[in-house]
């Protein structure tokens, strides 16, 4: 493979070559029609050849050392049974500007190349692509309550979920519970056809999509069957004490002040709690200065046990077209 070279920027020209030992996973980390290198040219300015086993770099110093790193990471995850596509090759390009999540996703892995920041659930074993979500899955680890802020597309519901899975798999947790408010632009439930599970089963659709991507589908609904999981709308809290649980709470911003303080004090021992949304969509009457998120980040921010982990439009890792979308909208409200 040889395509006409990249122009550099300025800086010492540097050339690396890089020996791969299973030529047969070389196929995944080029990507279809070698998409994979086109993208690592076209983002870093590096030139790439390939032969063989082989994968050749040219560009400045700064730009091999990103791109190397990138190929190894790339390369790392495909030998742990990752799938490698354009948003993971794009997120470890991101990654590879970010020395800090260098070091905490290599550093002390005990020479098994695994990262120590990971979530295994039992369809698939999940890794941070930014260093949002690499900070995100470390409080996930280590406090009680977790709010989760930023755009869509920036994971924080799936990992919550994976997270959530995991801990009910190995019984740190009796419980999985998630919760969102049963709220849409321009709808409302009373109008919609169906008895109650079925005027607000669409709107929790989404936790209902992450729980199948990370269990089979038949101990989904055995779990939900038995009540180890329960996916229900935010007014089914009320009253309830939620005890070795793990609770997660999505699409945040659309509650209010009385439904927000009414969830968190359902919190109860052994339980872990995560509250996510994007504090720029608010659908409700009112819009932010109406929203039950942004008065409880006020009021806890900096209280002991409890996390905010913010998001960017930096930290979209679906298709990235819809990291342009976010950034396009943001600006345009700026």
């Amino acid at each position: 493979m040889s395509r006409k070279p990249v122009p550099a920027q300025s800086g010492d020209r540097a050339r690396v070559e890089l020996l791969f030992d299973k030529p047969q996973l070389l196929v995944r980390l080029f990507g279809q029609y070698d998409q994979n290198l086109v993208a690592l040219e076209n983002r870093l300015g590096v030139y790439i050849t390939a032969r063989g086993n082989k994968i050749g770099l040219e560009g400045t110093a700064e730009q091999v050392a990103k791109a190397r790193d990138v190929l190894h990471d790339l390369y790392a995850r495909i030998q742990r049974g990752e799938d490698v596509d354009a948003g993971l090759v794009d997120a470890s390009i991101a990654m590879a500007d970010e020395p800090v999540l260098e070091g905490i996703i290599r550093a002390d892995a005990g020479g098994g190349g695994a990262p120590p920041i990971m979530i295994r659930t039992r369809k698939k074993t999940i890794v941070p692509r930014t260093p949002a979500q690499a900070h995100y899955m470390r409080e996930l680890a280590n406090n009680d309550m977790i709010f989760a802020l930023g755009p869509a597309g920036t994971g924080k519901t799936y990992v919550a979920v994976a997270q959530a899975v995991q801990q009910l798999i190995n019984g740190s947790v009796q419980r999985l519970i998630l919760s969102r408010p049963a709220v849409e632009a321009g709808e409302r439930l009373g109008f919609l056809p169906g008895d109650m599970k079925e005027k607000v089963d669409p709107y929790l659709r989404p936790l209902y999509d992450a729980l199948y991507d990370c269990l089979p589908a038949e101990q989904v609904e055995r779990r939900i069957a038995s009540g180890e999981i329960e996916v229900a709308p935010i007014a089914f809290m009320r009253g309830r004490t939620l005890a070795d649980a793990f609770v997660i709470l999505d699409e945040a911003q659309n509650t209010t002040p009385a439904q927000m303080k009414m969830f968190l004090t359902r919190f109860g021992q052994n339980s872990r709690m995560v509250i996510c949304g994007d504090p720029k969509q608010v659908d409700i009457p009112g819009g932010v200065a109406a929203s039950g998120l942004a008065d409880a980040v006020r009021r806890l921010e900096g209280v002991e046990s409890i996390s905010m982990c913010r998001f960017t439009v930096g930290d979209v890792v679906r298709h990235p077209i819809v990291g342009r979308v976010v950034e396009a909208y943001e600006g345009s409200d700026a």
